[in-house]
């Protein structure tokens, strides 16, 4: 008998919650059930994708440096008393 940690699912969890599934929903309305989950999943990615972009932009923004400042010299030599 194989044990699983808690909160992993088995092999049997998943035949079960697959046959409740096809009871409830029938076969017919499990391509659309997926096709909408499949659209939901793309559209969280493309959330994160582009949340994940924004943070890397302000990194890099952040991690600059500043440009070093031009000093004038007059090429003059200062005798100090």
């Amino acid at each position: 008998m194989t044990v699983y940690p808690l909160g992993v699912i088995g092999p049997w969890e998943v035949v079960i919650i697959a046959l409740v599934i096809v009871l409830l929903f029938g076969g017919k309305k499990i391509p659309e059930l997926m096709k909408g989950i499949g659209k939901g999943v793309k559209s969280f990615k493309q959330g994160y994708s582009e949340v994940a972009d924004e943070i890397n932009d302000i990194k890099k923004d952040v991690e600059k440096p500043e440009p070093a400042k031009k000093i004038e010299t007059t090429g003059e030599v200062k005798k100090e008393d």
